[in-house]
């Protein structure tokens, strides 16, 4: 089945989820919003549901949740269902930990970030792959690393060094896979495994998002099967970038919706801006999601990134 084939299965089939799920980290900007729109449409398109996910189990900003859903809302987005929080669903982490342990799937590592970061580059390592150091040690090793009182970080005992998945953007791409960190020193579950059982949970089979983030499919694809559960379909769309070429950040000036509309601009205006980048809207044309979503057809998006240049401020009457 083509990749385009399979975006436009019929809408009477089982309908699965599609999602966005944001770091509330702080404010979203226009290249996190052009990915939102673009979830929302291949959800939609494919008779999906639509979920919001809030991944806080990083670094938290006060205020960011309320402020990312609201302007999601300003752009007309909208969502089935309540939306869900990571800090909420801590059990499930601990459950999947405790399958993958009891199948023998999992060992403690005291390396440090710097260690880790120095065994990684050596020659004979596959790049920023965790080259297995704690892997094997003995019980005394084991005894001596607790007796120096670092907590440990609990990693997956992976069989396989690559795994490949089908990306409908991409096609079939290979990525590696190493013994990847299920849960941090501070005992703080992993992105990889929480994104990975709450998909499943919330029966999303398909992940719209950067293709920053191409690589960890593979990854999260692999560890979906060990636990038994059914990888989703992905997506990796471009990212937006900045006119140096790099990922586009709120230090690159009215990168906001907030930042916009102190400009004059509105979420309209921006909306019809994302649009255009995806060559779903003539510049400057007045649109509305229904609009863009009649005209959507992943086949025609483009390829390259999006270059976000600093918008003008409006002129004086």
């Amino acid at each position: 089945m083509s990749h385009s084939s399979r975006l436009n299965e019929p809408l009477s089939r089982p309908a699965g989820a599609g999602r966005f799920a944001p770091s509330p980290s702080g404010d979203l900007h226009v290249g996190n919003l052009r990915t939102a729109v673009l979830a929302w449409l291949f959800a939609r398109a494919t008779g999906r549901r639509f979920l919001l996910r809030v991944e806080d189990l990083d670094r938290v900003r006060e205020g960011a949740r309320e402020r990312q859903l609201t302007d999601l809302t300003e752009l007309g987005l909208d969502w089935d269902g309540d939306v869900v929080s990571q800090s909420h669903r801590l059990q499930r982490y601990e459950d999947a930990i405790a399958k993958l342990h009891a199948a023998g799937l999992t060992y403690e590592c005291f390396c440090t970030r710097r260690e880790i970061q120095k065994a990684a580059s050596a020659p004979h390592s596959p790049q920023g792959a965790y080259p297995g150091t704690c892997r094997n040690l003995t019980p005394d090793e084991h005894a001596d690393r607790l007796a120096g009182g670092r907590p440990p970080a609990l990693r997956l005992r992976a069989d396989v060094t690559s795994f490949t998945i089908d990306d409908v953007l991409h096609g079939s791409f290979s990525g590696m896979v190493d013994d990847l960190v299920l849960r941090r020193g501070d005992g703080t579950p992993a992105y990889n495994l929480a994104v990975v059982v709450d998909d499943a949970a919330q029966g999303i089979d398909q992940v719209v998002r950067g293709d920053d983030l191409l690589s960890s499919a593979p990854r999260q694809a692999y560890l979906a099967g060990l636990l038994g559960l059914t990888a989703p379909i992905y997506a990796h769309v471009a990212l937006a970038l900045n006119e140096d070429g790099k990922r586009l950040a709120k230090r690159d000036g009215a990168v906001t919706l907030t930042d916009l509309k102190a400009l004059g601009r509105t979420p309209s205006d921006v909306l019809g801006v994302l649009a255009t980048s995806l060559g779903l809207a003539a510049p400057g044309e007045v649109v509305d999601l229904g609009i863009v979503l009649d005209r959507f057809d992943p086949a025609r998006l483009p390829c390259e990134p999006w270059v976000v240049r600093p918008p003008t401020p409006p002129q004086s009457p």
